[in-house]
């Protein structure tokens, strides 16, 4: 079964946490006035396959795209999986290039050789340079009326997980396979500059028929 709440959250950066948990950088977004979650998956829970997550990071994103992006609401829109759109598809889209994706581990003594240090970059970036905005493409959750967030505080929870593909799983995590419906954290700096992170694991295949599912 695909993602049930597929689409794209768009908002401002205020915060980050890179150290709340091990398996994700967390992100606080504020659309309009509503706040928002980011959960990055940064490693893999998967006992089946290594845990380090295949990456892949980009400042040339199509023309066309970038503008549908440009125009849409800040805020959080639910995206039809099919072709033409907004959707993602790491295998169909020709966004991502899958052949160019490594493994890169969460976090790593040094600079600039982890994923933790390459999101922080970017975000710490965003968050200093007024009218830079945060797409987040994966699966909404919230509003969580009665409870706050867990990480950041705020009431009532709210956020946008699953920011990976969505395709080539096996096992547990075979009902979340689908096409058109996969994650991705894209970021706009002024003067039409972009950063576009893509995050893949390697449980997952990129041989995947037109239903998501591993061939």
């Amino acid at each position: 079964m695909p993602l049930k709440q597929y689409g794209v959250l768009k908002g401002h950066p205020l915060g980050h946490l890179r150290d709340a948990d091990d398996d994700h950088y967390q992100l606080l977004l504020k659309a309009d006035t509503t706040l928002h979650r980011v959960a990055v998956n940064v490693l893999s829970a998967s006992p089946n396959s290594p845990s380090i997550v295949l990456f892949q990071t980009t400042t040339s994103l199509p023309a066309e795209w970038r503008a549908k992006l440009q125009k849409l609401p800040e805020g959080y829109r639910a995206l039809p999986s099919k072709a033409g759109g907004l959707a993602l598809d790491y295998v169909r889209g020709g966004i991502v290039n899958v052949k160019k994706m490594v493994p890169v581990p969460p976090d790593a003594a040094g600079v600039d050789n982890d994923l933790k240090d390459k999101l922080e970059d970017a975000v710490v970036k965003a968050m200093s340079v007024a009218g830079s905005m945060i797409y987040a493409f994966g699966e909404k959750w919230g509003p969580e009326l009665k409870r706050a967030d867990q990480y950041f505080g705020f009431r009532p929870g709210n956020g946008i997980h699953d920011i990976h593909m969505n395709q080539g799983n096996s096992g547990k995590y075979a009902k979340d396979n689908g096409v058109y419906q996969d994650g991705a954290l894209v970021i706009s700096y002024p003067g039409d500059r972009w950063r576009a992170f893509f995050f893949a694991f390697q449980s997952q295949t990129f041989l995947t028929d037109d239903r998501g599912a591993p061939k």
